[in-house]
């Protein structure tokens, strides 16, 4: 598989990699086993960048990663996250004890003393970033993190935190159904050497090769609640990407390989992490890092997903508590 930087001076990892999110069953119940099996196919494909929270499952997935490795991270690249203090109520918390007493827990569950990336997943705004960055390079000083991260932030918050120390990851959604990065975000990491982390590349799922059945959605499911998921703006939603993925079946596509290729074409330094906890889905999402876009490619998905396309808000009111507005 082809690679890409994890920040100016990071490692190199897989262009494809994974999110984790899947194994704490955030999208339903998960099974262990087929976790691992997915975990050991991310290997031979050579997705090497895992990505987890501690809030998944509250601590499932590091967990289920845990025990996969087993004290040995192999080839891998861990990132995971912290700062929002489960609920309810939903809140935030970036203060240095409680950064700490989480990065000490994810390590514990991951049984590791050292991930590669550490993330703030929401920012706390009592808190200068100013403040926060050096909270987190006092991490790594003491060999718990390789890098620093933050999620859902603005170009403006970028900007501040680069100015303290390097940033090596910022994570935010980003797919042909969500393209509010490209109005900053995408310019602003080019700029300071950082990676874009593009989670849920493939639309939470509208984006893969079986479109997903709200009806059949797993009480926890996070999509019960989202707008995009619910009438009329599912039907809208479904009826665009059923051309996409018409058009992808056409070229020989899978339709989650190609709307990751288009992803990977944005930028060189974008990496999605697309979400599996299958091995098949996962040869698919790792398919697209071979895809070789034309320019004339890329003008006809464009035409068949629009930038703006979607049907409804990303977040309900209520799960947009946290992310950063801009542009």
């Amino acid at each position: 598989m082809q690679q890409r930087k994890l920040g100016a001076d990071g490692p190199l990892v897989g262009a494809i990699a994974l999110g984790c999110m899947s194994f704490g069953g955030s999208y339903g119940e998960t099974d262990e086993a087929e976790s691992h099996r997915t975990l050991a196919r991310a290997l031979e494909l050579g997705v090497t960048h895992l990505d987890t929270s501690n809030i998944y499952g509250n601590g499932r997935a590091e967990e289920v990663i845990g025990s996969f490795l087993k004290g040995k991270k192999g080839n891998f690249r861990i990132a995971t996250k912290a700062g929002i203090e489960v609920g309810p109520p939903r809140g935030f918390d970036n203060s240095p004890q409680y950064l700490r007493e989480c990065l000490e827990g994810s390590l514990r569950r991951l049984g590791l003393d050292h991930v590669d990336l550490f993330y703030i997943h929401r920012r706390d705004q009592s808190i200068p970033i100013e403040d926060v960055v050096g909270t987190l390079v006092r991490f790594k000083e003491e060999g718990k993190i390789g890098g620093i991260g933050f999620s859902e932030i603005s170009p403006a918050s970028l900007e501040r935190a680069t100015a303290v120390h390097p940033v090596m990851a910022v994570q935010n959604e980003y797919s042909l159904w969500t393209r509010l990065p490209e109005l900053g975000l995408v310019q602003a990491c080019a700029r300071h050497g950082t990676a874009l982390v593009a989670f849920s590349p493939l639309g939470r799922g509208m984006l893969a090769d079986v479109l997903p059945d709200p009806a059949r959605f797993h009480e926890k499911d996070f999509r019960r609640r989202n707008p995009r998921f619910n009438e009329p703006n599912f039907g809208f939603n479904r009826e665009k990407i059923a051309r996409f993925s018409t058009y992808a079946q056409g070229r020989g596509n899978s339709p989650s390989s190609l709307a990751l290729a288009w992803v990977l074409a944005r930028a060189p330094h974008i990496i999605p992490i697309p979400g599996t906890r299958s091995p098949k889905h996962l040869e698919q999402d790792a398919a697209g890092a071979d895809i070789v876009l034309t320019q004339k490619d890329i003008e006809d998905i464009e035409a068949i997903l629009p930038v703006g396309f979607a049907h409804g808000a990303r977040y309900s009111d209520q799960q947009n508590i946290g992310p950063e507005g801009y542009g």
